[in-house]
């Protein structure tokens, strides 16, 4: 089994791919014909922020565009659950990022049903009574067919599920609650949702395998080991990009570029 690489091995790899997923981004753009969107799930500690700042970390915030989903507003839940990402996709010749996304609405809502009841859906379960399979099913189908329509409308989707173990998870927690300027990052229903643990690995599972497809690929990227994760990460985004065969748009010049280069150098003031 080979070993890990050691710290600066990976760190120069991760800043080598990062400048790779820079050069990529602005091909990217040239080529216009494309846009990458890419998912970021995972448990609460399981990386997602900090992988993401590590492998945009040279890129132009303006070929970047993350945006980052909580709990529905009120507006969100007069909607179908696909229309507040939807807002947010990305344009041709960006990369979008989703910090979670509509995923959230067959994993945590899976665990938590109580969640579906003010969504107040025609095809919604009484209150009080548990949700069937099929509902589950169909918004699978949803998803499928969200993401169908997208690739083939030239948005390229890579899906990320950051796994994070039980104890590192835990480790990660306790470091939080060790350090007052990170307090923010610790809710106490983190505790409530690690007693779910099961239930979320279930529902993940399901998640995965009901929506995993070519065109919309799910990656499983081990989350103990946070150097290992976001370089795997990156050459995934590096190998989806590569994988557009992107190429510069032709110009449209009037005149040979001999021509024009002399008119350039002719023009000086001296």
């Amino acid at each position: 089994m080979a070993s890990r690489p050691g710290d600066d091995e990976l760190e120069a790899r991760l800043g080598g791919l990062a400048e790779r997923i820079d050069e990529l981004q602005r091909r990217l753009y040239a080529d216009d014909r494309w846009a990458l969107l890419l998912i970021f799930q995972g448990r609460d500690a399981s990386g997602k922020d900090g992988t993401i700042r590590a492998i945009f970390s040279r890129s132009s915030p303006a070929g970047v565009q993350v945006r980052s989903f909580q709990t529905p507003t009120k507006l969100e839940l007069q909607h179908d659950f696909l229309w507040r990402t939807n807002q947010y996709l990305p344009e041709r010749g960006h990369i979008g990022v989703f910090n979670r996304s509509y995923y959230e609405e067959v994993l945590v809502a899976r665990v938590h049903p109580e969640f579906i009841q003010p969504q107040r859906l025609p095809d919604g379960p009484p209150p009080g009574e548990p949700i069937p399979p099929e509902f589950w099913d169909r918004r699978f189908e949803s998803i499928r067919n969200h993401e169908l329509h997208l690739a083939r409308s030239g948005t390229a989707i890579v899906k990320f599920l950051l796994n994070v173990s039980f104890e590192e998870q835990r480790e990660r927690f306790l470091a939080r609650l060790d350090d007052p300027e990170k307090h923010w990052k610790f809710q106490e229903s983190d505790i409530r949702d690690r007693a779910r643990w099961d239930d979320y690995t279930q529902a993940y599972q399901a998640a995965i395998n009901a929506t995993s497809r070519p065109w919309a690929p799910w990656y499983v990227i081990p989350a103990d080991d946070k150097d290992h994760l976001r370089v795997l990460v990156a050459e995934r985004v590096v190998a989806a990009i590569d994988a557009l065969n992107l190429r510069p748009p032709e110009a449209a010049f009037d005149r040979p570029v001999e021509e024009l280069r002399a008119l350039l150098e002719a023009d000086r003031r001296d």
